[in-house]
């Protein structure tokens, strides 16, 4: 079973952003899933928020290093990475927490939103190339369109 024991969402942020005190519960809970370095964790988590959440490095990393220094975690070098694994007493506050981190409070998955965050995934790709190789002004013009988009969205509720 992944992380989100088949439901997908997370709730309780604005803008994509999580509670701060459900990061720690729901980084460890992501480790019962095997070992990974931090962008690995980080991507585990976006997925089984459905695509709704990715944690900051910034987040991520300074967590790992806390719940080393707690016996929470071990780490080991693999492939020039730090790897970090749950220790045992890591495993129980993991699974002691799972039932808060995943089991309460977040929505379903209607069929529509699966759509809009999937369709919004490839929007962010598209950007993300657009930004990394495009001319200057096909950015500007980039910019414009998804401006654009986001006020047709508005519009879109506020005719609701």
């Amino acid at each position: 079973m992944g992380l989100h024991g088949g439901r997908r969402g997370f709730g309780g942020g604005e803008g994509g952003r999580m509670r701060r005190g459900m990061v720690p519960d729901l980084v460890l809970t992501a480790l019962l899933d095997g070992p990974a370095h931090g962008y690995e964790l980080m991507d585990r988590l976006e997925r089984f928020s459905g695509g709704s959440w990715r944690p900051s490095p910034g987040s991520i990393y300074p967590l790992l290093q806390m719940f080393q220094d707690t016996g929470l975690v071990s780490s080991s070098e693999t492939d020039g990475r730090k790897v970090f694994d749950l220790t045992g007493e890591g495993r129980d506050r993991a699974a002691e927490r799972r039932v808060d981190a995943f089991g309460a409070g977040f929505p379903s998955d209607p069929q529509e939103h699966s759509q809009l965050r999937t369709e919004m995934h490839q929007l962010r790709a598209a950007a993300q190339q657009v930004s990394a190789i495009a001319s200057p002004e096909a950015v500007d013009q980039a910019v414009a369109i998804v401006k654009s988009a986001r006020q047709a969205l508005y519009r879109l509720l506020a005719e609701q």
